[in-house]
């Protein structure tokens, strides 16, 4: 079994590469069912169809957006999008609640993280619904896997005396 519950958008769309109009980056497909699964209520009723892509600027506000002009932004969206906010508490794994904070607190306590073995146990029992709660609409093994990694080091760095 793959170490990842979800293999990627559900539907395939043509190869073509667009980028986010307002900050020039290209990102990944992400199905419709995501889209509308994560927009608020008043950001669904403008919901079209279409080749949505997800925004990883950090800086912009777009989450979503599509070849044909249509955007949603951080304040359209149910949940806060981890990509875009700052660092430190951000939720990384939004089916089972693994977060940013935890992990450090878990590292500072006792030198190591389970949450990528929490999330893996979940994965195993088929508990997870990536492809509908998390922002990208893939697994997020890989972000948590890195996180805890990133935290890690920076547990490991010394802080510089004043």
């Amino acid at each position: 079994m793959d170490d990842c519950c979800c293999g990627g958008p559900l539907v395939t769309v043509s190869g073509e590469i667009f980028a986010c109009d307002v900050c020039q980056s290209n990102g990944p497909r992400v199905d419709e069912l995501t889209v509308k699964a994560l927009l608020t209520d008043s950001a669904l009723r403008r919901f079209e169809p279409g080749a949505y892509r997800f925004c990883p600027d950090a800086a912009c506000e777009i989450v979503y957006f599509d070849d044909r002009g249509h955007r949603f932004t951080k304040a359209d969206v149910r949940v806060p999008v981890w990509q875009k906010e700052p660092v430190g508490g951000r939720t990384i794994c939004y089916c089972f609640g693994e977060n940013e904070s935890d992990m450090h607190d878990e590292l500072g306590l006792t030198g190591t993280s389970r949450a990528v073995e929490r999330v893996r146990t979940h994965i195993t029992a088929r508990r997870c619904a990536c492809e509908v709660r998390n922002p990208r609409g893939t697994c997020c093994l890989g972000d948590v896997t890195a996180v805890v990694e990133r935290i890690r080091e920076a547990i490991r760095q010394p802080v510089p005396r004043a």
